[in-house]
């Protein structure tokens, strides 16, 4: 019989972990970043540098909307300046015009990207699965901006594999992965792979039946399970278990991201 076990591990702090000791290297003192309204990357940030001693900027994907949402509501509070970017430009916030331009208006600080993943979010992730206090054969996680999956991969043992489980449409994260083991260990790594069938439709697409077995699997547990991110590989677990898509013994480690 298929073992499923749930590991809760907020990411946040083990993708800032190496981030912020980069930034106080560095000798920083602004942290700027980049998110979505309701962007648990943007919280964790804010919260981080009020703790650290960093001053934050969160620029915001869209337009602003007062009264501000929870999340962004929060990271006022822990002191983060939100600034906001139209979709059309926060599609080049890559570009050196529009780091320019944020450099122009800000000042120097320190970069941590969309979803903080950047190698040394890599290095921080790598550091979990040795925490995890079960043998297990595969390890699955969310995907949203890849740096959690590609730093799963890399502390796995040779025995073992990660699947990633999209949530938003598209198979560009596959490339994001790779790229992110090549940018952290010089190459990309075989033991994952991504399962791209159960994004719902895209990005905070919750349709009714994924609305029903999140709820019904978080009353199972004991827990809330989280709709954007950790319902959708949880039903893409389950649906794979259900067509035997792993061998019978198999023990399978879900990341539940509370982050």
């Amino acid at each position: 019989m298929t073992d499923l076990i749930l590991h809760f591990d907020n990411n946040k702090p083990r993708k800032l972990k190496y981030n912020l000791a980069e930034a106080h290297k560095a000798g920083a003192t602004t942290l700027l970043t980049f998110g979505g309204a309701y962007s648990n990357h943007i919280r964790a940030v804010a919260a981080a540098g009020r703790t650290e001693g960093f001053a934050t900027i969160g620029v915001i994907r869209g337009e602003e909307h007062l009264p501000l949402n929870e999340s962004l509501a929060y990271a006022a509070s822990q002191g983060m300046h939100l600034t906001y970017m139209d979709r059309e430009s926060y599609r080049t916030k890559n570009s050196p015009t529009t780091r320019r331009a944020l450099h122009n208006t800000f000042g120097d600080f320190f970069l941590i990207p969309e979803g903080g993943s950047n190698p040394a979010a890599v290095r921080g992730c790598a550091e979990l699965p040795a925490e995890i206090p079960h043998p297990f054969d595969i390890i699955c996680c969310p995907v949203g901006t890849g740096g959690t999956l590609a730093g799963i991969s890399a502390g796995l043992s040779p025995t073992q594999r990660a699947i990633g489980f999209a949530a938003l449409k598209g198979d560009f994260l596959k490339k994001e992965v790779a790229d992110l083991q090549r940018q952290t260990y010089g190459h990309a790594l075989t033991n994952w792979h991504i399962e791209t069938d159960y994004h719902f439709g895209g990005y905070a697409k919750i349709p009714p039946h994924l609305e029903a077995f999140a709820a019904a699997f978080g009353t199972t547990h004991g827990f809330e399970v989280d709709r954007i991110y950790v319902a959708k590989m949880l039903y893409g677990i389950t649906h794979m278990i259900e067509a035997n898509a792993f061998a019978p013994t198999t023990r399978i480690v879900a990341v539940i991201t509370t982050g």
